[in-house]
């Protein structure tokens, strides 16, 4: 009988993950959608907001939240340790959803300026406590794809992001922002009714995690753990050629294809979009399948997918015809979408449960200011016409990163669960 009660529960358990995943996917959607809604909308708003007429002003807007995003997110990560992700998560969504319903009303810049800045801080309490519990909640055989489902829904957030406009031309901006903050604050109520906090054990070890240490020792763990050091490079670099192509794809294809960036834009973000949504699937799948087998398994599909888009990288270097480019951005996708699948799960390989968060947290604050720096850079490298060029250097630097990556990191289990502090 009670093998039958504990058969049940674990039943139940293998769907309520999934659950977990589903319900998180939606979050990642808005967290996406309504950041990335602002950028497409600037010809509406500067009607009614003549400040942002001025690029520089529009670009001060836009940095803003990157730059408290970015500072923002290794102390989310610390919290997300810390805390009930159920309730953070719930709470970041419900901040960020009211201020997005909030920049409906603003009327000056100032305002915009603060509630950008206010959208940083909330959203940032999102990715880490959100890919720390899918993480908990899904084993070995599951966790890459797990990862890569939830990676679909930023995709598709950014994806649908650059719809604002359509949205605003038919109703006003103002609305835009009403309409999808009364939707985020809704889902906050949805999320506290059905999500919850993991409470279970570890899925090969028969202990509860432990609270974490003191923020100071967490710290002084993952920053003497050479492994961590590794992932921390390796996930910043690529992340340099991910933001490039996310910034300045549109303008590459406007550029050396002679057409309007209303056909350019639609179609390099549908084209990594959809090839990255791909990528994901096929490297979460694979990736949960190897590492059953070689315990590396995870280090070299997360390389197989780097190394396409350095490959991709190059190709964009060289490209001058619609083929060519959108070639060129498919592989890019697949191949960082195989990366983004296995960034989390390789880390749990070498991270306790106890800092994963926090872990995490650090990785996506080197990635956001490599990408604050790589956005700068490449947009004096376009007034120069040098973009292209500067891809190929991009693609040398992923592959050096490769190769560390590749002779360092060498996972000894395929779950990290060590408790001791």
């Amino acid at each position: 009988m009670k093998q039958i009660e504990l058969s049940a529960k674990s039943s139940q358990n293998d769907y309520y993950k999934w659950v977990v995943v589903a319900l998180l996917w939606v979050v990642a959607l808005l967290n996406y959608l309504d950041r990335q809604m602002l950028s497409t909308m600037k010809p509406a708003m500067e009607i009614d907001i003549v400040e942002l007429q001025s690029a520089t002003n529009f670009g001060r807007l836009m940095a803003i939240f990157l730059w408290v995003y970015g500072f923002m997110s290794p102390i989310s990560g610390i919290i997300a340790d810390r805390l009930n992700r159920k309730w953070l998560i719930a709470g970041s969504l419900f901040v960020w959803s009211m201020v997005t319903l909030l920049m409906g009303y603003a009327t000056t810049f100032h305002q915009m300026y603060w509630l950008r800045a206010i959208m940083g801080v909330s959203e940032a309490l999102y990715i880490p406590a959100a890919l720390a519990l899918i993480a908990d909640y899904h084993s070995s055989k599951t966790r890459s794809l797990a990862v890569g489902i939830h990676m679909i829904g930023l995709y598709a957030g950014q994806a649908l992001g650059g719809f604002g406009d359509t949205v605003a031309q038919h109703f006003s901006w103002q609305a835009t922002f009403h309409s999808f903050g009364l939707i985020g604050m809704c889902y906050s109520i949805v999320l506290i009714i059905f999500l919850k906090e993991y409470r279970g054990t570890n899925h090969t070890q028969t202990t509860t995690v432990a609270k974490p240490a003191s923020v100071f020792t967490s710290l002084k763990i993952l920053f003497t753990n050479p492994a961590f050091l590794v992932l921390l490079f390796y996930f910043a670099i690529p992340s340099l050629p991910g933001w490039a192509i996310k910034n300045w794809l549109p303008t590459m294809f406007s550029d050396h294809l002679k057409i309007d960036m209303s056909i350019a834009g639609p179609i390099a973000t549908i084209t990594i979009a959809g090839s990255s949504l791909l990528g994901v699937i096929t490297g979460g799948l694979l990736s949960d399948k190897w590492v059953q087998t070689n315990l590396k398994g995870r280090v070299y599909i997360s390389a197989m997918g780097v190394f396409l888009a350095a490959i991709a990288l190059f190709l964009l270097s060289r490209g001058n015809t619609m083929f060519y480019l959108t070639g060129a951005a498919f592989c890019f996708g697949f191949g960082f979408g195989m990366f983004d699948a296995n960034n989390m799960p390789i880390l749990c390989q070498f991270v306790s449960p106890k800092y994963r968060a926090t872990a995490y947290g650090l990785m996506n604050m080197t990635g956001v200011f490599f990408g604050a720096f790589i956005t700068d850079f490449l947009g004096r490298s376009v007034d120069k016409g040098n973009l292209q060029r500067d891809f190929a250097v991009l693609a040398v630097l992923v592959l050096i990163v490769l190769i560390v990556q590749l002779k360092v990191l060498k996972p000894k289990t395929v779950d990290y669960l060590d408790e001791a502090p």
